[in-house]
C-alpha cells in the first residue's frame, strides 16, 4: 500500500488520522509506504499507526518535499518534521536514506528511504519516496525519477522477491517524467488490471490542491516493481484504491491510497 497522508496540513489532522487508521485497519496491508507523514512531539505518525495495526516495524526519514510551511499555518505544525515512512508487518533488517538530486530547488535534498524487510520468502527491498511537482523544477523531477530508477535497479537488491517503489511521483504514467522508471519497472496498477481512468489526486476532494493542474485528476501515486531475478516476473492479482471516500464526513487525506496484491 502507498499513501500520501497530507502531513498536518488543513487544520484537522487529528480528525483525519482517525480516518487514516480506520482505512488501514480495513485494508490490513503487509507493507505501507507513507508520504507527507510527520514526526514530532516525541513520536512519529508511522509508529502511532503501526501500533494500531500490530505491525512489527515503523520507520521515518525526513525529507524536503513538500517544504514545511513558513511560518506554520497553525500551532500544531510548529516543530513538526515532514517525512516519508514505512510500516511493515515483518521486521526490518536494514535501512538506508538516499538524497535525491535537486539542482533547481534550493535547500536540503528530498530523500528516498530504502528498507530491507524480513519477508517469509526472503529479503524484500522497499523504496519509499516523493519527488518534485512544481513546473518550475521540472528538471529536478526528471533527475529524481532517474535517481530512483538507478536505486531500484541496483544489482545489490537482486534476490528472490521483487524490488518495490512506493512513491508519490507527482506524474501519471503517460507523462514523460515517469519514463526512466517505467523503462525498468512494472506499473502494478496496469499489470493488475486497474481502471485506466483511476485518479489518486481528485478535484472532488474539498482539500484538493487545484493549483497543481499537472497532477490533479490523475493517478500520481504509484506502486512500481521490478523482478528480483531475470528469470522471474511480476504477478499482480488485484489492485484497488482506498481512502477514496469520506469517513465521518471528512476525507482522510487529499490523496487516495493505492493498494496492490503481489504474488511472490
Amino acid at each position: 500500500m502507498m499513501w500520501n497522508l497530507w502531513w498536518r496540513f488543513g487544520g484537522a489532522w487529528q480528525e483525519r488520522e482517525s480516518g487514516i487508521t480506520a482505512t488501514l485497519e480495513q485494508v490490513r496491508p503487509d507493507v505501507v509506504g507513507l508520504v507527507e507523514t510527520w514526526a514530532g512531539d516525541g513520536t512519529i505518525q508511522a509508529q502511532r499507526l503501526a501500533d494500531r495495526l500490530g505491525a512489527a516495524a515503523a520507520l521515518f526519514a525526513p525529507t524536503s518535499l513538500p517544504p514545511l510551511p513558513n511560518p506554520p499555518e497553525d500551532p500544531t505544525q510548529a516543530g513538526i518534521d515532514m517525512g516519508i515512512g514505512l510500516i511493515s508487518r515483518w521486521p526490518v533488517l536494514a535501512t538506508d536514506v538516499h538524497d535525491l538530486p535537486h539542482g533547481q530547488r534550493p535547500g536540503p535534498p528530498p530523500t528516498a528511504l530504502l528498507a530491507t524487510v524480513e519477508h517469509p520468502h526472503g529479503p524484500l527491498h522497499v523504496i519509499v519516496s516523493c519527488i518534485e511537482w512544481e513546473p518550475a523544477y521540472a528538471a529536478d523531477q526528471l533527475a529524481q525519477s532517474r535517481a530512483l530508477a538507478a536505486l531500484a535497479t541496483d544489482p545489490r537488491l537482486d534476490g528472490q522477491l521483487p524490488v518495490l517503489l512506493l512513491a508519490d511521483l507527482n506524474a501519471a504514467v503517460d507523462q514523460p517524467e515517469l519514463a526512466p522508471l517505467l523503462d525498468v519497472m512494472v506499473d502494478t496498477w496496469t499489470a493488475g488490471g486497474g481502471d485506466p481512468n483511476a485518479v489518486t489526486l481528485s478535484s472532488a476532494v474539498p482539500d484538493a490542491p487545484l493549483e497543481a493542474s499537472k497532477q490533479t485528476d490523475r493517478r500520481i501515486d504509484h506502486i512500481l516493481a521490478r523482478p528480483g531475478r531475470v528469470d522471474s516476473t511480476i504477478t499482480v492479482p488485484r489492485v484497488f484504491l482506498a481512502g477514496d471516500h469520506p469517513i465521518n464526513g471528512r476525507y482522510p487525506s487529499d490523496h487516495f491510497a493505492v493498494v496492490a496484491d503481489l504474488q511472490p
